[in-house]
């Protein structure tokens, strides 16, 4: 079983950044691609972005691109999604997902799910 760890988020007005981080339980980091979903209240569980462990195995949903960036450090065993130019629509609840397969942008290709953490932006 693996416990995903998370952290950050918060409020912020528009136009401005936050980071959050997840980093898993267990010594097989290396293994596992993790990634973020979010939740806005009413509506479905949105991709916001995942990372392999290989290169090139980085995703973005389109809502974020450009703006949201993810990367991992291996030696901390530890993600880090950076959140910039946040706009009102970003609102919601971010949760931290694992999965052992190389890449993974849904669902259902996750396995392990953290227990969430707010981000808000005001506008």
């Amino acid at each position: 079983q693996v416990q995903l760890v998370e952290s950050g988020g918060g409020s912020v007005q528009a136009g401005g950044s936050l980071s959050l981080s997840c980093a898993p339980s267990g010594r097989t980091f290396g293994s596992y691609t993790l990634g973020y979903f979010r939740q806005a209240p009413g509506k479905e569980r949105e991709f916001v972005a995942s990372i392999g462990w290989e290169p090139g195995t980085t995703y973005y949903g389109d809502s974020v691109k450009g703006r949201f960036t993810i990367s991992r450090d291996n030696a901390k065993h530890t993600i880090y999604l950076q959140m910039n130019s946040l706009k009102p629509e970003d609102t919601a609840v971010y949760t931290c997902a694992a999965t052992r397969s190389s890449y993974a942008l849904y669902i259902h290709q996750f396995t392990y799910w953290g227990q969430g953490t707010q981000v808000t932006v005001s506008s």
